[in-house]
């Protein structure tokens, strides 16, 4: 059962990352700093389709264990989740005896799609678990809790951190291991090109020239953990996950609710949830996925929800970055956002052409400095499945992650971020 201290905030302690931008956490903020990576060629025959790219985890950083799982042959995704989960623990400080209580919440759409492939086109008839990471995960972490794989499309890990979260408030644990992992999939990217969502550049978000998405393989993952929990054990919190809410639009199979409502509505919930007025969030991880309908109708939604401040406030295009990495897109939104408030910067923009009916400001000439004390993070799906999720300073102490996370924790408010270049930032 879980004790709070009288506080029954969740607070995230650990984070764990691969990408097109490297392995670690410190590896994902200087690659973002840095502009982010480069779609590649994806490394598999018989790719007869428009977009052949993705933004793509080295191939040599892809761990070759573990192999198998009850009986089932495992592919990058798993592989993957397992080796940020182990980051982010470790990070976290939650030692070998503690991991026994950990639940499991991972968001996987695709899941062990490769594996699927590889088997298939060996001639294989017999078809394996398509989604086992959060099971392989919990297995190899050696946790005894529960295991929970959340499906929801590419809102998968947002939902996953949403149900982490009420977990910790529910006092069902103390302490919850949540993200999402996705490898390669022909079946994936074929299906995007057969819908015309496929950009065969690159991944454009506000940009007018966008011609759909472009998807990245990866894992992130976060420790959450009570609050009260984490003060009794001494560790030193990143920031506090304060708010989430969902909705749905319930309006067609994959094109976004033009009207914008829902996710309107998950956004306001998600501050009111936090106890913040949208005054104090400052900047926004969009959905923001390149596809020419999806990006008009958030940067809508973002002018009700913000008004007037819409225009001078940053959005920060992280799928630009490391593509859209679909199930795990929400957790690693989330831990962007948690290193943007450790540093007090969001960095600047990949360069687009904007496109004028996504009158947001996108930033790209340098990192602005934050002037606010949360940042928001939306994710969407298919089916209108949408959440928001607000990620805020937790006042008192910072994390110093610059050497990798295990740093010397920092008291006080002040600018955390001066270091990275630009951090003071231009202002709109």
């Amino acid at each position: 059962m879980n004790t709070y201290d009288g506080d029954r905030r969740v607070v995230i302690t650990g984070l764990g990352a691969i990408s097109c931008l490297g392995t670690g956490v410190a590896a994902h903020w200087d690659g973002l700093l840095a502009g982010g990576g480069e779609p590649a060629e994806v490394p598999l025959p018989h790719l007869n389709m428009r977009t052949t790219k993705m933004y793509l985890v080295d191939r040599a950083d892809v761990p070759a264990q573990p192999a198998s799982h009850a009986g089932v042959e495992l592919g990058s995704s798993p592989r993957l989740a397992v080796a940020a989960a182990e980051q982010a623990l470790a990070d976290a400080g939650v030692e070998e005896a503690a991991r026994a209580a950990v639940p499991v919440v991972l968001g996987v759409e695709l899941g062990n799609a490769d594996m699927q492939e590889i088997q298939r086109s060996a001639g294989r008839t017999a078809w394996t678990t398509l989604t086992p990471a959060a099971a392989v995960v919990g297995a190899e972490i050696g946790s005894r809790a529960a295991s929970t794989s959340v499906g929801n499309a590419c809102s998968a890990s947002g939902y996953a951190l949403t149900i982490a979260l009420d977990m910790i408030r529910a006092g069902e644990a103390t302490t919850v291991l949540v993200g999402g992992a996705e490898g390669i999939t022909r079946a994936g990217i074929g299906a995007f090109n057969r819908l015309g969502a496929a950009d065969p550049v690159r991944c454009r978000p506000f940009d007018r020239n966008r011609a759909g998405t472009m998807f990245g393989d990866g894992s992130a993952m976060l420790v959450l953990e009570a609050a009260g929990h984490a003060r009794r054990r001494g560790a030193e919190p990143y920031a506090e996950l304060a708010g989430a809410a969902w909705s749905c639009d319930a309006y067609h199979p994959t094109a976004p609710d033009p009207s914008g409502d829902q996710i309107v509505r998950a956004m306001t919930e998600a501050l009111a949830d936090a106890g913040l007025s949208s005054s104090e969030v400052g900047c926004v991880i969009p959905h923001g996925t390149g596809t020419p309908l999806n990006d008009v109708v958030e940067s809508q939604a973002l002018h009700r929800v913000f008004g007037g401040r819409t225009q001078a406030l940053p959005l920060f295009s992280l799928k630009a970055m490391i593509g859209h990495t679909t199930g795990a897109a929400g957790a690693f939104a989330c831990l962007t956002a948690t290193l943007m408030l450790r540093h007090r910067t969001s960095p600047a923009n990949t360069p687009i052409e904007q496109d004028p009916e996504c009158d947001v400001w996108v930033p790209q000439e340098r990192p602005v400095r934050l002037e606010a004390p949360a940042v928001l993070v939306n994710t969407y799906a298919f089916g209108g499945n949408n959440t928001s999720l607000v990620v805020r300073d937790v006042v008192g102490a910072v994390r110093d992650v610059a050497g990798g996370g295990e740093g010397v924790a920092r008291v006080g408010t002040g600018v955390a971020g001066e270091d990275a270049e630009g951090a003071r930032g231009e202002h709109r």
